[in-house]
Parts: structure tokens; C-alpha cells; sequence
């Protein structure tokens, strides 16, 4: 199957990232991705009071929205992510949906792990201010193999992938907004990475530029898709746009077999 991952550079205005996003996915089917996949905070990257104020249920605006692009488009679509409404007063989940080509919601991961973090030369953020940490880890059976979800900060815990996959994972989805900072650093060696170790391939859509958010002021972009060996297949190295490349299941198996890391492993 070819698949898509997006850059944008969304902003506080949901109507005009929701278009851009329309866009880019349009482009995307009509170059044959049949699975498509947009970035972390799609919908709204704007001043932290929004993301409670317009958190939105699974069954608003926003993702009927999304699951309309998925009939119209007739493809597999993935909401990086988007703030959803929770019963914690004051808070909201970061919450990455899958919809299947029929418009139908196969599956929701809430983030796990929370960026709260000073960065070295770079913004302070405390993701937890506002939103509530998901608890379930979540793998698609039947789509793309197997697909796991996690976001962003995700990539760093290692230990999550290798959860995943003993769930049935073959292909990893992380939708990011990394900083500039810890991107230039560490967004292709932590991708590449998990890749390798968790032998599957790794769709990372991501955003780019400049944003109106008080504490991540700007993402580092580089949108890519990973095979299970660690090779980056196709990236967006600036801009909006998107990178595109056919998944060889086969070869998750192939890698898998030649270096059975499952049976190795000592716990």
C-alpha cells in the first residue's frame, strides 16, 4: 500500500488548518496513497487557552470533518491529532484518530506521555497544564498489518514500541510537533531508531515553522516515512507538502526473519 504523511504549519485558525489539511490529503489520494496521515495538533496550534475551549468530543466538528475526507477520498486517514473534550475540568486528551475509507472510526490513541519539559536554548512546555495523560496503548489490527499509534513525545520511550509490536504492530504512526531545538538533534536518530529496533515502519507526519502557541513557538518539520531497516523511503525537508512511499509488508517479515529480535530478547 503507498502511503502519506503531511507537513503543516497549522495555526490558532481551525478553519484555515482544516482546508490546508483538505488539500494536502486530496493531493496525497490522487497520487495513490491509500493511507494518509496528518501531523500532531492538526486542527488548532494556537494560544494554550484554545486548546481547552475548543476541545471537541469523537463524534464533533472535527472529526466528522476528517471522516468525510476519508469517504470522499475513499482512503485510510489519520488525525495526528486534535484536543478532545475529557471530564477533567480544565483539561483536555491529545488524541490521534483513525478513520477507515468508509468514514468510520477503526480506532483513538490518547497521548501517553506528556511533554513537560524546559529545552536547553529553546521553549518551556508543560503539556500537562492542560491536557490528561491517555492510559491505553492502542494497535489497529487489520489495517496496514497491524498499526500502532503513538505521539510525538512518545518517540522517546522505547519501550512503548517494543509494547506495540508484541501487540501486532508492523507499521508505527507518530504525528509530531517537534521544537526546532530537539528536532535539528534528535527527530531523524530517535525515528530511525525505533525503527530499527522495533522492525516496522515508522510514518511520522510532522509540523513545520513558526506557530502562534505561547510555549512551542515553532516546530522543526522533516515529515518522513522509515522502513524496518532504518532507511528514510521519502521526507519533506522544507514547507508544507507531503512524503509519499509504498509499504512492502513483506519486508517487515523478511527484516524480522534474518534478525529475530522477539526470540532474541532476555528479559
Amino acid at each position: 500500500m503507498k502511503a502519506a504523511v503531511l507537513q503543516l504549519n497549522s495555526s490558532a485558525n481551525v478553519g484555515v488548518n482544516l482546508s490546508h489539511a483538505e488539500r494536502l490529503v486530496g493531493e496525497a489520494a490522487w497520487e495513490g496513497a491509500k493511507f494518509v496521515a496528518t501531523p500532531e495538533s492538526t486542527p488548532y496550534l494556537g494560544p494554550k487557552g484554545g486548546k481547552v475551549s475548543l476541545a471537541e468530543p469523537l463524534d464533533g466538528y472535527i472529526c466528522s470533518r476528517f471522516a468525510a475526507m476519508a469517504r470522499e477520498f475513499e482512503i485510510y486517514l489519520l488525525l495526528g491529532s486534535f484536543n478532545e473534550s475529557s471530564s477533567e475540568v480544565g483539561k483536555c486528551y491529545n488524541t490521534s484518530v483513525l478513520f477507515s475509507p468508509d468514514g468510520e472510526i477503526i480506532a483513538a490513541y490518547r497521548k501517553i506521555h506528556l511533554f513537560d519539559v524546559a529545552v536547553e536554548g529553546g521553549p518551556s512546555v508543560f503539556e500537562s497544564e492542560l491536557v490528561s495523560p491517555g492510559r491505553d496503548l492502542v494497535v489497529a489490527e487489520g489495517v496496514l498489518g497491524g498499526l500502532g499509534m503513538t505521539i510525538c513525545y512518545d518517540l522517546r520511550f522505547g519501550e512503548l514500541f517494543r509494547k506495540l509490536v508484541a501487540g501486532g504492530a508492523r507499521v508505527i504512526t507518530v504525528p509530531s510537533a517537534f521544537t526546532e531545538q530537539t528536532g535539528a538533534a534528535h527527530w531523524e536518530v530517535l525515528l530511525r531508531a525505533r525503527a530499527i529496533e522495533s522492525q516496522c515502519y515508522i510514518l511520522a507526519p510532522a509540523q513545520f515553522g513558526p506557530h502562534a502557541d505561547e510555549q512551542l513557538t515553532a516546530s522543526y518539520g522533516h515529515a518522513m516515512i522509515i522502513d524496518p531497516w532504518g532507511r528514510v523511503l521519502s521526507e519533506v525537508e522544507a514547507g508544507e507538502g507531503f512524503a509519499i512511499a509504498d509499504l512492502d509488508l513483506d519486508l517487515v517479515d523478511s527484516v524480522r526473519a534474518g534478525m529475530p529480535l522477539a526470540a532474541h530478547r532476555r528479559i
